[in-house]
């Protein structure tokens, strides 16, 4: 039994819980509080020392940071479930590069976003901030428009590319429908990825990981 820590909305973690459920792997699911303190007890710590979602607990494993979360399942299960990259390599290696892309642009895009927009008070945000990182986001999420297969991003099946970008994408445009609807995220996604998002949440594991504080609010 994997133990798998995760934070309601995170899209990190929100990528794990795609991939475990897409490799059918059983899990027992620890809800992690941010307000309530319980990345930083001793406990956690010693799981995640850096104090963050997600990590997993599996046997005498302990290992955090997504990616390598997700490299891990695929690689520790092979047989389980069904595959989380391609199996040839040129394939594989397009899939991990298509990875590296989105945690390296998009994603530190979309932290200058979620800093400003959920973690800075309304009177305190820098205008000029926002409106820089929502350019980068924009332009990275556009960028995705014309990448990749069909239906999904890897090709015919989902696989962790589309775990990993559709996370990201979900909790922009959740800030601007509820906090921002300045930021226009949407204006980004062209046909091909509204579709393609619409295909990811029909998967029939998509509902269990939908972040739960989302299904209230």
């Amino acid at each position: 039994m994997i133990h798998f820590y995760s934070g309601s909305g995170s899209p990190y973690a929100w990528r794990v819980w795609l991939a475990l459920e897409h490799k059918a792997l059983p899990y027992e699911l620890h809800m992690m509080s941010f307000s309530a303190g319980d990345l930083t007890s001793d406990a956690y710590r010693a799981i995640n020392p850096r104090a963050k979602v997600p990590a997993i607990v599996d046997a005498d494993l302990r290992l955090a940071e997504s990616a390598a979360i997700v490299e891990y399942l695929e690689d520790a299960y092979p047989d389980s479930g069904r595959p989380l990259f391609p199996r040839e390599a040129r394939a594989r290696a397009a899939a991990r590069a298509m990875i590296r892309e989105a945690d390296e642009y998009v994603a530190h895009a979309m932290e200058t976003v979620v800093e400003q927009v959920l973690f800075t008070a309304a009177d305190q945000a820098d205008p000029s901030v926002i409106a820089s990182g929502r350019k980068r986001v924009m332009a990275e999420i556009s960028a995705f428009e014309h990448r990749g297969g069909e239906p999904f991003l890897t090709g015919a099946t989902p696989g962790a590319v589309d775990f990993t970008l559709y996370p990201m994408i979900a909790l922009l445009l959740r800030m601007e429908a509820r906090k921002r609807p300045d930021l226009r995220i949407g204006e980004a996604l062209g046909p091909r990825l509204r579709a393609w998002m619409t295909r990811v949440e029909t998967l029939p594991y998509f509902e269990r990981t939908y972040p739960p504080h989302w299904r209230a609010a």
